[in-house]
């Protein structure tokens, strides 16, 4: 219950400040986002009719489409949210001024908004836009994945997007997704500074020892064999702050300049130990 309730009050933030950058950038100067929102946008501005109402009732098939894929709880907090959505939507084309008529500042900062009100609202286990539930059915019948589909989707609604407000807004509109389709990337994945290091050498516990002495960082030894010499090796793993990585390369070349190392990125880290 307590997490059902964080999720209730992430979701309702991630509604509002997706309302906020719908009615106070990009709805005013004609900038449309992709999925069920752009289309809503389109639809509210050809008939005049409600944009809140639009987002709910063309959202409401694909919410029924994911009942059996997503589960209850899924479903609830997807309803909610896009209900909240339409309501702060409302709210805000009534009561909060547009900040801006600059078009590449309401892409700019519209895009941003709008991706990390919708990356709130993901990562708290529901979504605003039924097209990713379409996307995700038909990955499973068409041999094309997700991000494709979504993208071939899309391509369509900003091509109608060039026809009703014209190409300029068009341009601007997809630049609006791809800043929002990156803010939502950076709400779920996280601003981590972690790096992850896989060290292939001779020498494993030596190094090892010297990392943990040396970064007081705990290490894994993996035990390998080289594809081309088939000499047997250890491999040394370990996540360091991106800040230590020029130490860590100290070390490396202090206890064994032969040693071969890779250096991936990491969105998140969990364990008792790498926090101590």
């Amino acid at each position: 219950m307590k997490e059902f309730c964080l999720n209730l009050v992430f979701n309702t933030i991630g509604a509002f400040l997706a309302a906020f950058a719908l009615e106070c950038f990009l709805v005013p100067n004609q900038i449309i986002d992709g999925g069920v929102v752009g289309i809503s946008i389109m639809a509210s501005y050809k008939t005049h009719i409600n944009l809140g109402a639009f987002l709910v009732v063309l959202n409401i098939p694909f919410l029924f489409l994911a009942f059996s894929e997503f589960g209850k709880k899924f479903i609830v907090l997807a309803f909610y949210s896009v209900g909240m959505l339409a309501l702060f939507v409302n709210f805000a084309s009534n009561n909060i001024p547009v900040i801006t008529n600059d078009l590449l500042l309401s892409a700019l900062f519209g895009g941003g908004i709008l991706g990390v009100g919708v990356g709130l609202v993901l990562k708290n286990s529901a979504c605003m836009d039924g097209t990713e539930i379409l996307a995700m059915k038909l990955s499973k019948k068409y041999p094309y994945s997700v991000g494709e589909i979504i993208m071939f989707i899309n391509v369509f609604i900003f091509l109608t997007a060039g026809v009703v407000y014209g190409w300029e807004q068009a341009m601007y509109s997809t630049l609006t997704y791809l800043i929002a389709s990156r803010a939502i990337d950076t709400v779920i994945q996280g601003l981590s500074e972690e790096k992850s290091i896989r060290i292939i050498t001779d020498k494993g516990h030596e190094l090892g020892q010297a990392i943990i002495d040396n970064l007081n960082k705990t290490v894994t030894y993996i035990e390998a064999q080289g594809g081309y010499s088939k000499a047997k090796k250890t491999m040394v793993y370990c996540i360091v702050p991106r800040i230590e990585l020029y130490k860590l390369r100290e070390i490396v070349s202090s206890v064994d300049k032969d040693a071969f190392f890779s250096i991936e990125d990491v969105h998140e880290v969990y364990g008792k130990r790498y926090k101590k």
